[in-house]
């Protein structure tokens, strides 16, 4: 499913939730990050710093992560409605509002998008 929605020009980004843990069946990363194009480092740090001031040290358990895929943001969360409140107010929000500066993921992918057409 998640390379129909990267192939499909009218996505612009996707969410994921859950399996970015370390349990035998937390493979999110495993599976997702071969798909990059293009890592999102300072998602994951930041969101497990936004994490710590919520959850301590059990924030280092998350593997978070995202990444650009054909011109698709994906992020990679943890499965937590908690998790997911933290990273979508936090730091994905913003990103994907064309009117946060000084910068946004919006123009990025209007940028790619127009590139390639």
């Amino acid at each position: 499913m998640l390379s129909a929605w990267i192939a499909d020009e009218d996505i612009d980004a996707v969410l994921i939730t859950g399996g970015t843990g370390f349990s035998g069946r937390d493979s999110t990363p495993e599976a997702v990050r071969p798909l990059f194009d293009k890592d999102i480092d300072g998602f994951g740090e930041l969101f497990r710093a936004l994490s710590y001031q919520e959850i301590s040290s059990s924030t280092i358990q998350s593997r978070a992560l995202a990444g650009f895929a054909n011109n698709t943001v994906i992020f990679c969360m943890p499965g937590s409605t908690g998790a997911c409140r933290t990273a979508w107010v936090g730091l994905i929000k913003e990103q994907l509002d064309s009117s946060h500066s000084p910068c946004n993921f919006v123009g990025v992918l209007n940028v790619s998008r127009e590139q390639n057409h």
